[in-house]
């Protein structure tokens, strides 16, 4: 009769194998370094996966899983939104309505979900970016690159009110733009030892994604290129005390 299998190893088995896998890659990772590295034995290995791909292979179908659940979330939200306010358009944008706001609002704490998953991923997603080369898995983190570009793109058109024949941003280009971004902040987050403030990323990288980096209140133009009067020099300072009735000086 088979030893049924302990759910805490497999557990074990999973964490350590993360580690394993964005540390060395697909590849690179070794089963008995993944089961040192739990305090198991190969045998407790094999009894939950038949192979060091496979329990890759499991990690990555939750992960997408995962991915699925916020994508069909995120669309539902959206959509509820959009029918009990509206979409916000270029007007919203500009004079910061209460309906733009509460867009950013929900924007962002969409986006702290993402992140949140980002950072529990964060070495599953770092070994599909820099270490599943050569492998089955090359292309699934660049399958949802491109679905999350066209999902951003699409919000992008619909936010801004620009037709498909003239825009004057390619909805793509900034699709682009944005998961990139994402892209570069977990493999950030592969790297840190210290989980970072997620809300306030969110937060920021809404305002940048739909206001740039220009200041909110913008100087005033003629403040802004105003010259500044120099202070006299020293010298000047001190003839103007000694002799106050004494004309200033003209420049040739």
């Amino acid at each position: 009769m088979p030893r049924p299998a302990d759910p805490k190893a497999r557990s074990a088995l999973i964490a350590s194998a993360r580690a394993e896998f964005a540390k060395r890659g697909v590849k690179g990772a070794r089963i008995s370094d993944i089961t040192a590295a739990s305090g198991l034995s190969k045998g407790a290995f094999y009894l939950h996966f038949p192979s060091k791909e496979a329990l890759f292979a499991a990690l990555v179908e939750g992960f997408l899983e995962e991915l699925e659940r916020l994508a069909t979330e995120r669309l539902s939200r959206m959509e509820r939104f959009r029918a009990e306010y509206g979409m916000p358009g270029p007007g919203d944008v500009a004079t910061r309505s209460e309906r733009y706001r509460a867009f950013l609002r929900l924007e962002a704490a969409l986006d702290v979900e993402m992140l949140e998953l980002m950072w529990d991923q964060r070495e599953l997603v770092t070994a599909l970016i820099v270490g599943s080369q050569g492998t089955a898995f090359e292309s699934v983190m660049w399958d949802v690159v491109d679905r999350e570009v066209e999902r951003i793109a699409r919000e992008f058109h619909h936010l801004r009110g620009q037709q498909p024949d003239t825009p004057d941003v390619d909805p793509s280009l900034f699709g682009s733009f944005v998961v990139g971004t994402y892209l570069l902040l977990a493999r950030r987050m592969g790297r840190l030892t210290q989980k970072p403030d997620l809300a306030t990323w969110a937060v920021g990288l809404q305002r940048l994604m739909h206001e740039g980096s220009l200041p909110r209140e913008p100087v005033p133009q003629a403040a802004a290129y105003a010259r500044p009067s120099s202070p006299p020099s020293t010298r000047r300072r001190h003839a103007r005390a000694a002799n106050p009735h004494r004309p200033p000086r003209k420049r040739p």
